[in-house]
């Protein structure tokens, strides 16, 4: 039997719901900070990522040679893509550039948990200020999408190279070396890394200045220690992410992000449950499009390791229950097939999700059937209730069954309450006497596709969050949805 190749894996229907479910939330609040979504090709000239990470990621890179015998390369990250598209689409346009992305990355290295050969990267980039608000801005947005997806413990952590820099550089350290010592100093290989500044003639008490630097942690208060201009500037981007309402991150002068063409802040994020390989999202300030060809033009980004956060959330032991279909069509005998497909063709066209026994099943193995489909309605088509234009609807969670009139059946299936799948999966419960129809505002009359609902109202929660739900929904349970409006995002 062929499998997938290693490192990589398959996403059944229930996994890949799942995984479009959370990557729409990163895509909404991407939408909500003002970026617009972009797209590159999977596979780029392997000279993009050598001018961007050096030549010794050529062993990372899944590399090969094309038939017009051109040097070409599966994206390892995403950043230098959508950099070098916008020096050759964006240059011109009006600045600053707020972009966004997701898709797949490919490196060749060795599995584990949470790390594969073929992962999923949703990354942003601001492109054309360089301002201690543009990396507020940043900040904020990652703080945003990982609080939006629900996971409960994380940590950030920021920092500015340039103290790390001027460090390594008073010491000794070539400037075309600094980005070999900073990779070391990045992992905290701190006995790998003093060989190296040996090397270099930095001496003994200089390279325990540098790893002191790199173990500098705490609060605000750690800024004192840095002076000039990368203080003043942290404690400005400290400042605006506090007016923002995102909490005080940690400041941690090791934070180095290792590639050479960072150059002020950096931060990154990091998830307990996931242990020691904690680090969920990365970013930070730098110059990378003249590399490309273009001219300096001062960016902040960031990436979020889709596949890492997604353990994360799994590890703080988060689920999702996938949704399910509205309703499924089940004749009770072979000659009411015709007008099952009938029903269920004009349930369709009226936007309900419905799918019909094609396997000729009988009642109880289909009722089975609808059951694992999770299929909140059953539609029996029985020649009896036909003569008098009706089918049987059976509520699949209540067991209640109405007879429907075949003309009311898709306005009886949206009209019916049922829990809000939409936003977070939190689960609480309203009562009655907590939340009353008369006590808050209809937000919205329509129907939300595969969700079956038709009334909606909204209320303000907490932290920003409003809860969306069935105005006759009062007494069941539903779910925190993060964002204002109707439909999931």
């Amino acid at each position: 039997m062929i499998q997938c190749p290693r490192g990589t894996r398959d996403f059944l229907p229930d996994e890949m719901e799942k995984r479009r479910f959370y990557e729409n939330r990163l895509r909404h609040v991407a939408r909500t900070f003002g970026f617009r979504e972009v797209e590159t090709p999977i596979f780029e000239e392997a000279e993009l990522f050598i001018l961007r990470s050096g030549p010794n990621v050529l062993n990372e890179l899944y590399a090969f040679k094309d038939k017009g015998d051109r040097d070409i390369a599966l994206r390892p990250e995403m950043t230098a893509p959508a950099i070098r598209m916008f020096v050759n689409g964006m240059s011109n346009d009006p600045k600053p550039i707020k972009i966004f992305y997701f898709g797949q990355c490919f490196r060749y290295e060795r599995p584990q948990s949470g790390r594969y050969r073929e992962f999923f990267q949703f990354g942003a980039e601001l492109i054309g200020s360089a301002t201690p608000q543009t990396d507020a801005e940043v900040i904020a947005m990652a703080s945003s999408m990982i609080e939006n997806l629900g996971l409960r413990e994380y940590k950030l952590r920021i920092g500015h190279i340039g103290v790390l820099r001027q460090k390594i550089a008073d010491a000794g350290v070539p400037k075309e070396r600094a980005a070999e010592v900073l990779q070391k100093l990045d992992k905290k290989l701190y006995d790998e890394a003093r060989p190296l500044l040996s090397e270099m003639g930095v001496s003994e008490s200089a390279m325990e200045d540098i790893f002191d630097l790199t173990e500098t942690v705490g609060g605000v208060e750690v800024l004192d220690k840095v002076p000039g201009e990368a203080g003043d500037w942290l404690r400005q981007v400290v400042s605006y992410l506090d007016a923002m309402g995102v909490p005080t991150p940690e400041i941690d002068l090791g934070v180095v992000r290792g590639l050479d063409y960072y150059t002020g802040m950096v931060f990154e994020a990091e998830a307990p449950a996931l242990g020691a390989e904690k680090q969920i999202c990365g970013g930070g300030s730098y110059t990378l499009s003249q590399l490309f060809g273009g001219e300096e033009v001062f960016s902040t980004g960031f990436a979020i390791g889709f596949d890492r956060i997604l353990l994360a959330m799994e590890k703080e032991g988060q689920t999702y229950e996938p949704v399910g279909i509205d309703a499924y069509v089940v004749p009770v005998t072979d000659d009411m097939r015709m007008k099952s497909a009938e029903i269920l063709a004009m349930l369709r066209r009226s936007g309900i999700s419905s799918d019909m026994d094609i396997m000729g099943r009988k009642m109880a193995k289909a009722m089975k059937y609808a059951s694992g489909a999770r299929a909140r309605y059953v539609v029996i088509v029985g020649a009896k209730e036909l003569e008098e234009g009706s089918v049987t609807l059976r509520d699949m969670a209540s067991g209640e069954q109405t007879l429907v009139k075949i003309d009311a059946l898709a306005q009886s299936i949206k009209g019916r309450s049922v829990p809000v799948h939409l936003g977070v999966q939190e689960r609480i419960r309203a009562r009655d006497q907590l939340l009353r129809p008369a006590d808050v505002p209809v937000a919205h009359l329509g129907y939300l596709g595969g969700q079956g609902l038709r009334v909606l109202v909204e209320v303000p929660y907490a932290f920003g969050l409003h809860l969306v739900f069935a105005a006759h929904l009062l007494d069941h349970e539903f779910r925190i949805h993060h964002e204002f409006g109707f439909g999931t995002a």
